[in-house]
């Protein structure tokens, strides 16, 4: 997990060690500090020691359930949607004690990629299932999911075909 201590001052100055230190606020990571990056919309951070690839809905727990995903692209490459499918995630019991679902987070060593376009899906006035669609607007956005992709597949011993 990441943090970072935020200390800040409402004086132009802040003494520390003898030393005055101009500024509104100083930043002093606790741990490695993650670097963000918005791609058109959709987040990519780099997570520090992440060795697992994961998805999740609520940040810190990874949804043992494994989706159908849909891939669409252009033809010309500049853009395409990656639909996930999850049928009785284990979220739906959980999110009472976990909290609410925030987005669709895909995590790897590179980073997470994030949207927030996601909707349960309810039959007979219970939780059925959950769609997730991640846009992506270029082709380096396109080479980063599918990089995701591979890596998910390895650990969860997936396969692909192409429909």
């Amino acid at each position: 997990m990441q943090a970072t201590a935020m200390l800040s001052s409402s004086r132009a100055g802040v003494a520390q060690s003898g030393r005055q230190i101009t500024g509104g606020a100083l930043q002093r990571p606790c741990v490695a500090p993650r670097r963000r990056n918005t791609l058109r919309g959709s987040t990519i951070m780099a997570a520090a020691g992440a060795t697992k690839t994961t998805l999740e809905f609520i940040r810190g727990f990874p949804e043992p359930s494994v989706p159908d995903v849909q891939l669409t692209r252009a033809k010309d490459g500049s853009s395409g949607t990656a639909t996930f499918i999850f049928k009785e995630p284990s979220v739906f019991e959980a999110a009472e004690d976990m909290g609410e679902i925030t987005g669709l987070y895909m995590t790897d060593p590179e980073g997470t990629l994030s949207t927030v376009d996601v909707q349960a899906k309810f039959v007979n006035g219970k939780p059925d299932r959950i769609e997730a669609r991640y846009l992506m607007r270029s082709a380096l956005e396109w080479d980063r999911f599918m990089r995701f992709m591979e890596r998910y597949a390895e650990d969860q011993d997936l396969g692909f075909s192409k429909a």
